[in-house]
């Protein structure tokens, strides 16, 4: 019965109650869009920085993070092998690599670069190498001689595919070693910097030109396919490894690895919720001064209420059930145009005609957008919650009327 009277109750006045549920509606569904299309942004982030080589995790010699060289380097990566076929969840990717500094040079340019030496059967997928081949082939398995580069790299260099680039490093003995690789390819990816920073040679090819024998200086795992902002999953990974990980060795996940990184992830999340209490704060003075009125303009009613022995509760209860009745109504709406507007952008947002502004943030070309549950827990939550205690002044106005202060009233 109370239900029913608050559902009669609101749309007495339907002019005045479809402008507040315009406010909730339109609130609703901008904090909804407006984190969906964060989200994306974030997760966009997120991605382009685990398939520059990061992955979710990584196994290294706790000293390689520090000082990167090949001294720091896995001597003997059998056991991290046997771990990590047993101990990974399913649908999981790994792989070794050896990656350290290095200079390539031709006859026209020179340039400081990392090598990394890779699996090339098992290195698409797991980072960038392999997402968009620009030219040419990527390398094949026991290609010991062959070096894919970035298309911004081939074009510093002015030279292009089957030409050859000497690499130069520090090899084990700490003495300078080289060798000439043929160009097998070029690759493309969402940022200059790192077709620039980059090149690929096998990692047979890697060893030999280090001279480290069986050597890695690290592992890299993808973990399946899922939110890569939950971090319960990773965390969970990260604690299998560890326990049964040789002593000499160390876990990394992505968190510890890109600090910066992380910390840009949580300011997004605060920029979130001020975000949701700046668009609340805008709706909550119309449903205030909403519901305000519509208790003033029932004084007689609610002193009449009071005359017939109606607890001041009992009235504060029935105008907060009205209060909610407004807010279900508008927080459905809103969330159905919310759930349409992130359908139709399920595509993606081309973010290129600001390709210079997302680059400088790492922020790939194509956002799409989506959201958790717990997202739309908490925008409901929000205006739910918020709502009901703003409410609470035009509720406790209403209760306080008495009956002569009805009379009074023509």
């Amino acid at each position: 019965m109370h239900l029913y009277l608050a559902w009669r109750n609101v749309w007495r006045n339907p002019k005045r109650t479809g402008i507040i549920l315009t406010a909730v509606i339109i609130g609703a569904w901008t904090m909804l869009a407006f984190t969906a299309l964060s989200r994306g942004m974030m997760v966009s982030t997120l991605e382009n920085a685990l398939n520059t080589l990061t992955g979710h995790i990584q196994i290294q010699n706790p000293a390689f993070r520090d000082d990167p060289v090949v001294e720091n380097r896995i001597s003997n990566p059998a056991p991290v092998a046997d771990l990590l076929n047993h101990d990974l969840p399913a649908g999981s990717r790994w792989a070794f690599r050896i990656q350290v500094d290095g200079v390539a040079s031709n006859a026209r340019n020179s340039e400081g670069i990392t090598i990394v030496g890779i699996v090339p059967e098992k290195e698409p997928g797991l980072s960038f190498y392999g997402n968009s081949i620009a030219q040419g082939r990527l390398l094949d398995p026991g290609d010991d001689r062959g070096i894919v580069v970035g298309e911004a790299l081939l074009d510093s260099f002015e030279t292009k595919i089957g030409r050859k680039l000497v690499l130069m490093t520090q090899g084990a003995d700490r003495e300078t070693a080289s060798r000439a690789y043929k160009i097998r390819g070029t690759f493309r990816t969402e940022m200059e910097a790192t077709e620039k920073k980059y090149v690929f040679i096998s990692l047979a090819a890697a060893r030999k030109l280090l001279g480290i024998g069986d050597g890695v200086t690290s592992a890299c795992i993808r973990l399946p396919d899922r939110n890569p902002l939950d971090r319960a999953a990773l965390g969970q990974a990260a604690q299998a490894l560890t326990k049964d990980l040789p002593k000499d060795l160390t876990v990394l996940t992505w968190i510890e690895m890109l600090p910066l990184l992380k910390g840009y992830l949580d300011m997004f999340d605060r920029f979130m919720l001020l975000w949701y209490l700046v668009v609340f704060t805008a709706m909550a003075f119309g449903l205030v001064n909403t519901m305000l009125m519509a208790v003033l303009e029932r004084t007689r009613e609610f002193g009449l209420l009071k005359a017939l022995g109606l607890t001041p509760v009992r009235i504060v209860r029935n105008v907060l059930l009205e209060c909610l009745v407004l807010l279900v109504i508008g927080l459905a709406a809103g969330n159905v145009l919310g759930f349409l507007t992130i359908r139709l952008l399920s595509g993606g947002i081309d973010m290129s005609f600001m390709a210079q502004g997302s680059e400088f943030f790492g922020m790939g070309r194509l956002v799409i957008p989506f959201f958790t549950v717990r997202d739309l827990l908490s925008v409901n939550a929000v205006i739910m919650g918020l709502g009901i205690l703003v409410c609470l002044y035009p509720a406790a106005r209403a209760g306080q009327i008495t009956p002569v202060e009805a009379m009074a009233r023509t």
